[in-house]
């Protein structure tokens, strides 16, 4: 009976907990990268027809009011890109950046292996493994024109 219980919870095991992985998609006429971790929850939007792109991050825990929100790409690619311009919302959990260009941004996920993103004090690393293909396809996304 007991060697049962092990095989029983393995398929929800497979099922239960957040999506690890980047995924690109679309959602109506706007583009999007998601990635879930432990640390938080990332999405990427691009309007065509802005054009304007986002990046919010969000946390369990408030991001700090910090003046500069920076993000540094580790890798063969490694740069750091910082703001002043982000926005904290949802109590503070989500810090969000948007621009009308995101070319370092793309290029820091699709080239890198981690990132740290940081706001004062607060660092949080994601894993930006198996971002590179859905960067691409994330690049590549013409989206169905709004009605």
């Amino acid at each position: 009976m007991d060697s049962m219980i092990p095989r029983l919870a393995l398929p929800l095991l497979c099922v239960a907990g957040p999506a690890w992985a980047w995924q690109a998609g679309v959602e109506g006429a706007i583009c999007t990268l998601d990635h879930s971790s432990a640390e938080a929850e990332v999405r990427l939007t691009h309007d065509p027809a802005g054009p304007i792109y986002s990046i919010a991050i969000r946390r369990a825990a408030p991001w700090p009011d910090a003046p500069v929100f920076a993000i540094r790409f580790v890798g063969p690619r490694g740069l750091t890109i910082s703001t002043m311009e982000h926005v904290l919302s949802d109590g503070g959990r989500t810090l969000t950046v948007t621009d009308s260009g995101f070319g370092n941004v793309l290029n820091g996920l699709e080239f890198n292996t981690s990132a740290l993103a940081i706001a004062g004090d607060t660092v949080v690393a994601l894993d930006l493994t198996g971002a590179a293909p859905e960067v691409a396809a994330f690049r590549d996304c013409f989206p169905a024109p709004a009605v």
